[in-house]
């Protein structure tokens, strides 16, 4: 597994898959998940394109730095951006599940000229209303709570290979948690196709994912039945299709 150096010190690990001339795809995964959340779609989304995924910091195989101050979603976006120079890849469709969805389109707000599109899977844009966001950080900091004290049981079954369960919890404390509404408050502003995903069954999501194709302005909804919060690991085959079909259409 190769790894990248960042600026700050932080050894991510990534893995790239395919080639051709179709635009890099960059694939994000949710928190307190890894790359191999995308094992069911890598060779898919591979074909005639390069595909990438990567451990955030704090998750599977990349560091996890001691400092809390080395979570951030600015943070991730460099690394992101970073990763993209790494490939020599100028431009890239961004995709990403939950967490990794939000981080794409912060990518996109602070660097919208190096995305040719997004994939925006179980995620949402977070919150325009103050208390709303505190809600979501509370859970977010009670996670990172039981994090430090269960360890890696706090994931259940969903352990990914991570190296321990403290860079998790900051990255819980300072990734999971939002600082602001400039995601949301942007979406108006995105001007790339951009492909909506959700589970039909993911609950807590359906009302973002409707939220985020109506305000954004090239924006497309698919439903998968069937599929909850995962909806690329429920229904991988159908999540695949929908994404080349998506992807097929910027290629040509």
């Amino acid at each position: 597994m190769p790894y990248l150096d960042t600026d700050d010190g932080v050894s991510i690990a990534y893995e790239t898959y395919g080639s051709g001339g179709g635009a890099t795809l960059l694939l994000s995964h949710g928190f307190g998940s890894s790359q191999r959340a995308w094992v069911s779609n890598v060779n898919a989304l591979s074909t005639g394109r390069r595909c990438m995924t990567w451990d955030m910091r704090g998750h599977g195989r990349s560091d996890s730095p001691s400092a809390q101050e080395a979570y951030s979603a600015a943070a991730c976006v460099a690394d992101m951006a970073a990763l993209l120079d790494e490939v020599g890849a100028s431009k890239a469709v961004l995709g990403g599940l939950s967490l990794g969805g939000y981080l794409s389109l912060s990518f996109y707000n602070t660097h919208p000229e190096r995305v040719t599109a997004l994939v925006l899977a179980d995620t949402g844009p977070g919150f325009r209303n103050d208390e709303a966001r505190q809600r979501w950080n509370e859970r977010a900091i009670a996670q990172a709570d039981r994090l430090e004290r269960d360890g890696l049981a706090a994931l259940g079954n969903d352990r990914w290979l991570h190296r321990s369960a403290d860079g998790i919890a900051r990255a819980a404390r300072g990734m999971l948690a939002q600082r602001d509404g400039s995601v949301i408050e942007a979406l108006p502003a995105v001007s790339v196709p951009t492909l909506v995903v959700v589970g039909a069954d993911d609950a807590p999501f359906i009302g973002a994912a409707n939220y985020m194709a109506a305000k954004i302005p090239n924006a497309t909804l698919a439903v998968i039945e069937h599929a909850g919060h995962v909806s690329n690991v429920d229904r991988p085959n159908v999540f695949n299709a929908r994404v080349r079909e998506f992807l097929a259409k910027l290629d040509g």
